[in-house]
């Protein structure tokens, strides 16, 4: 299999993230198939992983541990005398795995099984009753009860789950729906979800089991089901057929991991990372409520034929309560290598009155059209070439540098993250990969002569991965150029995808390193300018994923210096800041990211006195609201009167309102927009310095 780079891959496998087991009514028990699959996979985590892996007790105990958390995670339906019965597979996971003996995991699933069911009947009868909420009382609801200690009696989780339903109610109501609407709604949704259990088939259960043990090991190994294998875009991305999404499932909500570059949703400008999606619709009918929907059925729900539109209920990132939502229409369609090309513009930066001109390719991913290359085609289509011919053009339109905008960008194609350093280095090793046996294979530029030699600076951002962080590293080791904005993804390993005699397994086989030896993985590429953003690392990258490998160095490789940019960071660092403290998109960026950081530690638990509720939530989004009229103001854009508008504004929607160069339009470009601007200034500086420094030592 080809080596591919992608964030997508950093996305876990559907089945390993269903949250607390949907399970059917009757007994699951594991096929002969299944018992030999488990085999394999043992054997192929033994054998095949890029970890020295030791299947010792400890090892044993973390697995039994990762079951339960995914069958459970909430720690609402078991008892922990529940569990004593099965705690002895503790120091026996690894029979489970070798030797195919699965059954005593299946029946904790099907006890599981009974109390999920048995709890949703619970809820059901409630509503039967009729609510009875007044909203009035002092009680809180714990949030995440990830960590909580297993209830020891039925009455304590008949507690959790009145308040969880009070919850769910106030929740209702706070969008102002009345009494009868609540209950409709609330009797929907568990109702669905108990549709849904009963479908729940002994794969999937399999797929669980696998997913708690191949979890231990990395975030990027897994199973995939025959019938995950049928789509590759499913099974190795999640990839939203037609809106060009990447999602995985968080506790009870599905989240946006990503978007593809050039897909109907980034085109949209109505979808970010970390949104949470709690309802899906179609053109025309009703929202299908998916909190607690199995994270496949969520994907089915949104895929559908080109041209037609589906409607999601989104919760943004950026709120602090699930009350706040809104809906939100994306136009299904293909994407193709027309949308991920990339493109370049020319922005005039403006220097004691006279106007300088900076380069911009915006790189969405790394392509190649391998079936025109493969036929042998001369004009085919790739990141390389496209960006070869943007460099022509914006050389002849004569710029004092060039910017590589690799932010969003999670990857792609190998070859082409080291044929495009290529344009940039007269060749020259790009990247080190190391396997399980400690082998090392290098890759490299063999080209002679470069493209363009001036001055070149890389923006990337927490999402760029894998091949982005390949190229940037390279760069940042050659002293080509310099990078900012923030730390990369930190995805710096490679998987393969194998056959079982039932499903295929996702096998992480080898990690990447710098030419200067460092892994990419965990940590990243530290850029040599920090940019503030508003995505969170703690919930987005490699280092927010359980399990992740760790990061580490090998050899270095010789190779030429082409310059010391470091000299440069500490006047350039400076300058920048000085613009970043009277820029108000900036300002809006640094404080308003402090801020939901803020709020998320405080946001631990929720209030079940409506009027305390409201008051929590008014003062949380008045210090939002007050953060981005402040930006607005200083741009003289009009005001909003509620923060949740700010989504749907559009000079935030990614793209500059009145066509893209104006003028005019630059005040009103969108916080994400500031990076490429000030990326431009520090490239002016940078050339300016460089030239500084060859003029003085003439």
């Amino acid at each position: 299999m080809s080596l591919f780079a992608t964030l997508s891959r950093s996305v876990a496998v559907a089945v390993m993230l269903v949250m607390t087991s949907p399970v059917a009514l009757a007994q699951l028990a594991p096929t002969d198939e299944q018992r030999q699959a488990a085999v394999e996979i043992g054997d192929a985590l033994r054998y095949g992983h890029y970890a020295n892996i030791d299947f010792d007790e400890q090892w044993s105990q973390e697995a039994f541990q990762r079951y339960l958390d995914i069958l459970d995670n909430q720690r609402g339906y078991l008892l922990k005398r529940d569990i004593e019965p099965y705690r002895h597979l503790e120091g026996h996971m690894d029979e489970v795995l070798f030797e195919g003996e699965l059954d005593e995991a299946f029946e904790l699933y099907n006890l599981l099984s009974d109390r999920h069911i048995a709890r949703l009947e619970w809820l059901l009868e409630r509503l039967d009753e009729g609510l009875s909420f007044d909203f009035e009382s002092n009680e809180r609801l714990e949030i995440d009860r990830e960590n909580a200690p297993w209830a020891s009696r039925e009455s304590e989780l008949d507690e959790l789950w009145r308040k969880r339903l009070e919850n769910d109610a106030l929740t209702l109501a706070l969008t102002d729906q009345d009494e009868e609407q609540i209950e409709d709604n609330l009797r929907q949704r568990y109702e669905g979800q108990l549709t849904r259990l009963n479908q729940t088939e002994s794969e999937d259960v399999f797929g669980i089991l696998m997913a708690a043990i191949s979890s231990t090991i990395d975030p990027h190994t897994g199973y995939l089901s025959p019938r995950q294998s049928e789509s590759f875009d499913i099974q190795m991305s999640l990839s939203l057929e037609g809106i060009g999404a990447l999602l995985q499932a968080e506790g009870e909500y599905v989240k946006v991991a990503s978007l593809v570059p050039g897909g109907p949703a980034e085109r949209a400008g109505v979808l970010e990372p970390a949104d949470r999606i709690i309802a899906v619709g179609q053109e025309d009918g009703e929202m299908v409520n998916v909190v607690g929907m199995r994270l496949d059925n969520v994907v089915d729900l949104i895929r559908g034929p080109k041209g037609s539109t589906v409607r999601l209920d989104v919760v943004p990132a950026q709120a602090v309560d699930m009350t706040r939502s809104h809906v939100v229409e994306i136009t299904r369609d293909t994407v193709s290598l027309e949308d991920q090309a990339a493109h370049g513009e020319v922005i005039e930066v403006e220097r004691n009155g006279e106007p300088h001109k900076i380069g911009v390719i915006d790189v969405p991913t790394f392509y190649v059209d391998f079936d025109a290359w493969q036929a042998g085609e001369e004009e085919y289509r790739s990141t390389t070439r496209d960006v070869a011919r943007e460099i022509e053009s914006l050389k002849e339109q004569e710029v004092e540098g060039i910017v590589l905008d690799l932010r969003n960008n999670g990857g792609g194609a190998l070859q082409e993250a080291n044929s495009l350093i290529g344009l940039f280095i007269d060749r020259g090793p790009t990247v080190q990969v190391r396997d399980a046996q400690g082998r090392i294979q290098l890759y490299g530029d063999t080209d002679a002569g470069t493209l363009y030699d001036g001055p070149l600076t890389v923006l990337t951002n927490r999402l760029s991965a894998s091949a982005s962080e390949i190229f940037a590293g390279a760069i940042q080791d050659y002293g080509r150029g310099l990078v900012v904005g923030t730390t990369t993804f930190g995805k710096g390993t490679v998987q393969t995808l194998n056959e079982l005699s039932h499903g295929q397994i996702k096998l992480t086989r080898a990690k990447f390193y710098r030419i200067s030896g460092e892994s990419t993985q965990n940590r990243g590429v530290e850029p040599d300018i920090t940019f503030p953003s508003l995505i969170d690392p703690e919930r987005i990258g490699e280092s927010s994923l359980d399990n992740a490998l760790a990061w580490d160095t090998v050899q270095n490789v010789q190779y030429r210096r082409y310059g010391n940019p470091e000299d440069f960071i500490g006047a350039l660092t400076a300058q920048h800041q000085k613009r970043a403290q009277t820029n108000p998109n900036f300002r809006y960026l640094e404080r308003q990211s402090t801020l939901a950081r803020q709020l998320r530690e405080q946001h631990t638990s929720v209030s079940l006195n409506r009027e305390q509720r409201q008051r929590e939530l008014e003062a949380q989004e008045a210090e939002q609201l007050s953060l981005e009229n402040q930006r607005r103001r200083a741009l003289d854009l009009p005001e909003l009167e509620e923060w949740l508008d700010a989504r749907l504004d559009p000079s935030l929607n990614g793209e500059p309102v009145d066509g893209e160069g104006d003028e005019e339009s630059e005040e009103e470009m969108p916080v994400d927009r500031a990076h490429v601007l000030e990326a431009a200034e520090i490239m002016l500086d940078y050339t300016h310095m460089k030239n500084a420094q060859r003029m003085a030592q003439r």
